[in-house]
């Protein structure tokens, strides 16, 4: 398609540079994504089974974290299975209409995971803070709702920056210098898109520090009312409740802000990609180690539910 007013062609499809361009490195880099994808399925839907099939499990801590696993499955499925085949493939070229649905369901399941993480916080806040009204005020018709609004959220935010983003005007090179189609790439490649960015840049701060200014003042309650409690063994208890919660958190936001939250003129692609890395590939991978290894009680269920099959 031909631009008068620019004298330029539309491209029609990008290039996905990956991580590099030497033909000897594809495939050990292939087995290792495999194999962190494949660890990431298990993890997570082994997370999603034991949840659903152990009756200790069915509370609102669990019913949010089995949300967190479906939300880590989708959005590492819409970046790395593209990214195994262009590790394979001689053309590691997407067309403009798969990269901007790539880019759309990328930025939706990730906007979810951030409210969702809130959502998360404040049933730890409810938890520690209000024991007593806990079972009463997190019932399935709050939590249901709290986890339908985080995707409400996640996918509005991308139909509004996938629609700015797909209108600017790509008629130079096409080559992507990342691994999949990301915000701070695809504007580096347009000639126009100043005003995209800052609007893009608001949306992201948006997301990014408002459901982060959620977490922050839930565990500020928390650690006030953990304080209040007189003895060691007690303050213990309550705060390991929040450490997994704690740990994926700090890890989740630290790469989203640093990617996201700083200039188009800044991006760099080494520097970018390894900080992409983490939360599209090993977070989701991470989160279901996090959430067992540090919890009683998916250990507890676990052991449980092997005693079953092995007496079944």
């Amino acid at each position: 398609m031909i631009l008068s007013e620019r004298n330029c062609t539309m491209v029609t499809e990008f290039i996905l540079l990956g991580f590099s361009e030497g033909p000897e490195q594809q495939l050990p880099l292939f087995v290792v994504f495999l194999t962190i994808y494949t660890v990431t399925l298990m993890g997570n839907l082994g997370m999603i089974l034991l949840i659903r099939i152990s009756s200790r499990l069915h509370t609102p801590m669990y019913f949010f974290l089995c949300n967190l696993s479906v939300v880590d499955i989708s959005y590492s499925s819409v970046v790395t299975p593209r990214l195994l085949m262009n590790f394979l493939a001689d053309k590691k070229s997407i067309s403009f209409s798969a990269c901007f649905a790539q880019l759309y369901f990328f930025v939706a399941w990730v906007c979810t995971e951030c409210f969702l993480l809130a959502t998360m916080a404040y049933d730890r806040y409810m938890a520690i803070c209000n024991p007593l009204l806990y079972s009463a005020i997190m019932t399935k018709r709050i939590c249901v709702p709290l986890v339908a609004g985080s995707c409400l959220i996640g996918f509005t935010n991308a139909m509004v920056t996938v629609s700015f983003l797909s209108r600017l005007q790509y008629c130079g090179s096409n080559v992507i210098r990342h691994f999949f189609c990301d915000t701070p790439p695809l504007l580096a490649l347009s000639s126009d898109g100043h005003v995209t960015e800052m609007i893009i840049s608001f949306l992201a701060g948006l997301t990014t520090i408002g459901s982060l200014v959620i977490i922050l003042f839930s565990y500020l309650f928390i650690l006030s009312a953990i304080l209040k409690i007189r003895s060691a063994q007690g303050r213990h208890k309550a705060f390991s409740t929040c450490t997994s919660h704690l740990t994926a958190v700090t890890i989740f936001y630290g790469t989203l802000i640093f990617t996201y939250l700083r200039p188009n003129t800044s991006y760099s692609l080494g520097r970018d990609q390894v900080a992409s890395v983490f939360y599209t590939v090993v977070v989701p991978m991470m989160n279901p180690l996090i959430y067992s290894l540090r919890n009683k009680d998916v250990k507890e269920a676990f052991r449980q539910s092997v005693r079953m099959k092995l007496f079944l």
